[in-house]
């Protein structure tokens, strides 16, 4: 295997958004395989689903919504607790922030932590960071589920469960089936677990197909507009947190070191899923994320710059043991 470019440092080239329409009131912003954001227009203002990366992209999100409402942006919700998802909050002006209370725990636990290594991971998305005020903070947090009511639509806010983090948050609107995954589902894009919780993700994944969503944004990739797309892209995402949990559990069971283990899922996975959007960036901190929790370490270490640039050295960037 040769050296490859840090994580996303080498994804330089500018990504075209799309905004699209999936039912009265509600949005997708996708930007190509980048992180999506929601949109849900009520009677009485507007919802946006995740913040972006920093104030300067989160200005482009609230021109996209300026084509179609001049309501005032009142909610903003964190599906859970990535810099990359968060740290453009401060430009909406919103009343509330929310986020479940197992986020919140994340952003005290490891939010300064976190903010440096993406950065570091995803320098085109965080472009102008230094417009970033600090931290986001939610300024309101929920247990396992919340509703607003924005006039006469219904939205919930819910935490299924753990899976791509302990504080997964959906957003869903009941009278639509419209479904607002966070990353906790991928389409045509490689899911991220290096804060993940392997043994809890398919079984989280479950209930959000049991609940037979007619579309579904998920955190990656293009809004699924049937609902045979959208227990695709959830079924999608099962399969391949399994698969590779299963590989990494194999490979320790039998004795090997994380990097050898590394190289034997990367062979295994690669012709399935190597096409799929930021493949070789998430696949050394999911395995390691994996080889973790198959080892008995219950929560995901904090990731920092430098255990970012260590691990990736000892995977990406050594030859095959």
């Amino acid at each position: 295997m040769s050296s490859k470019a840090f994580a996303s440092q080498a994804d330089l080239e500018e990504k075209k958004a799309t905004f699209a329409e999936l039912g009265e009131g509600a949005y997708a912003y996708t930007t190509e395989g980048d992180p999506n954001s929601g949109v849900i227009v009520g009677d009485d203002g507007v919802m946006v689903v995740d913040a972006r990366a920093t104030p300067v992209l989160a200005a482009e999100l609230v021109a996209a919504i300026r084509t179609v409402t001049d309501k005032p942006i009142r909610w903003v919700v964190l599906t859970h607790y990535h810099a990359v998802r968060v740290l453009g909050a401060s430009a909406y002006g919103a009343e509330h922030i929310v986020a479940s209370e197992g986020t919140l725990e994340l952003i005290r636990e490891r939010g300064a932590q976190d903010w440096a290594s993406e950065v570091q991971r995803f320098p085109r998305l965080f472009r102008s960071a230094e417009t970033v005020p600090g931290l986001t903070w939610p300024t309101i947090t929920f247990e396992t589920r919340m509703t607003v009511r924005l006039g006469t639509r219904e939205v919930q806010i819910l935490h299924p469960g753990r899976g791509h983090t302990k504080g997964d948050t959906i957003v869903w609107l009941p009278e639509q089936r419209i479904l607002y995954s966070g990353d906790l589902v991928e389409y045509g894009a490689t899911p991220y677990a290096g804060d993940a919780y392997f043994t809890d993700w398919p079984g989280t994944l479950t209930k959000l197909a049991a609940m037979k969503p007619a579309k579904l944004v998920p955190g990656r990739g293009d809004a699924l507009m049937s609902a045979d797309d959208s227990l695709a892209a959830i079924d999608g995402t099962r399969r391949f947190v399994a698969e590779l949990h299963q590989a990494v559990r194999q490979g320790r069971t039998e004795g090997h070191a994380l990097k050898r283990v590394f190289d034997d899922v990367h062979r295994a996975l690669e012709p399935r899923y190597g096409k799929w959007v930021i493949f070789e960036h998430c696949l050394p901190f999911d395995v390691s994320r994996s080889y973790d929790e198959a080892g008995g370490i219950a929560d995901p270490r904090v990731w920092t710059a430098e255990r970012d640039v260590e691990m990736w050295q000892a995977l990406q960037s050594a030859p095959p043991s």
